[in-house]
């Protein structure tokens, strides 16, 4: 085994007490599931890839198009009162955090996913997936892990790495929870915006819900860059 799988292995050994110590009973195993249902599609929303295929299609082939459109859509489900909750619960149903916190990781899970779709990314394959996960964090909190050396890399190196390094999928899975428990618990200051923005995308006056979706939705436009599609 390789040294960077031994740190890897380490550090999620490490990860692990932390998470169930700020959620007693609660695993990293919500994570796959809410990444799972955004790709597979849950509720309302059907999969990921098909809703970026209607939109590449509405938008007679051209992916950036596509791409805009995935974001904008996502970013209304984001400010949706009430949406989000009802997402998050077929989720999250016998977990401790809250539907609103885990609809919101589900709607822009899916919305990354789309993109990386869109951008010629297999989502079936795990390292994708692990991209995908890590894109959620955002791109500050993505650059402080892998300065930290808590990442191995950003997320286009990871979707696009030699081979998958099954370690790395518990150290993903720890960090997006770590994240999400954090923000429950209100250790974590959010953007702070108004509730009337400029007009950004087409989209005017969306709440923090839909400004932190919009952010996460760029950063997976400028990250994952375009791959061949098979």
């Amino acid at each position: 085994m390789s040294v960077k799988r031994s740190v890897t292995g380490h550090l999620g050994r490490q990860l692990a007490p932390r998470i169930a110590q700020l959620a007693p009973g609660l695993t990293t195993s919500f994570v796959r599931e809410a990444l799972h249902r955004a790709i597979q599609g849950v509720g309302p929303l059907p999969a990921a890839a098909a809703a970026a295929e209607k939109q590449l299609s509405e938008q007679r082939g051209d992916v950036g198009r596509a791409v805009h459109e995935v974001i904008e859509n996502h970013v209304r489900y984001s400010g949706a009162s009430g949406f989000t909750t009802n997402v998050g619960g077929l989720v999250t149903a016998a977990v401790t955090i809250p539907a609103n916190i885990t609809g919101q990781a589900l709607i822009q899970c899916r919305m990354i996913a789309g993109i990386a779709h869109l951008r010629g990314y297999d989502l079936e394959d795990p390292r994708v997936r692990n991209a995908v996960l890590v894109t959620l964090l955002g791109e500050d909190k993505v650059d402080e892990l892998v300065k930290k050396r808590k990442l191995p890399a950003p997320p286009m190196a990871l979707a696009t790495a030699p081979a998958h390094d099954p370690d790395l999928d518990a150290i993903v899975s720890a960090e997006v929870a770590s994240e999400l428990i954090t923000k429950v618990a209100g250790k974590r200051i959010a953007t702070t915006v108004g509730r009337r923005v400029p007009v950004v995308g087409g989209i005017v006056g969306m709440g923090a819900d839909g400004y932190a979706t919009w952010r996460v939705g760029r950063y997976a436009d400028r990250e994952l860059l375009p791959r061949t599609r098979r």
